[in-house]
């Protein structure tokens, strides 16, 4: 049987693992959001169709954000740039509408009253 003393050293390794699982940060710039994103630019604004480019942006995009540091990371940038911009109701819907319009499922909605501390 394990003594004391190694069961104590084996629970420190897990609590700093886990600790340190928990505080990982994003690895997704907003930048790269934003260069992602900007395909679907037109199709928020309300100037033009819904393109691959756009989709395939937002499935890349999807994929590379497997954390939650990630997620949030991501939506936080979709929020900071949104308020930078004036934008109307339309906008909003057509922005929250494009997960959907190409098949991917996110974990929030794509809206500027998003809690981005809350995804997971």
């Amino acid at each position: 049987m394990a003594s004391p003393r190694a069961l104590r050293l084996v629970c420190l390794v897990v609590c700093i693992m886990v600790m340190t699982a928990s505080t990982t940060k994003a690895s997704i710039s907003c930048n790269q959001v934003i260069n992602t994103l900007t395909p679907c630019l037109s199709y928020v604004v309300g100037n033009g169709a819904l393109t691959d480019n756009c989709c395939n942006g937002i499935r890349g995009l999807n994929s590379a954000a497997r954390t939650t540091p990630d997620r949030q990371s991501v939506c936080t940038c979709l929020k900071n740039t949104a308020s930078q911009f004036s934008y109307n109701s339309r906008n909003v819907a057509l922005a929250a509408g494009l997960p959907g319009k190409c098949g991917v499922k996110l974990p929030y909605k794509i809206d500027p009253s998003t809690d981005c501390k809350s995804v997971k």
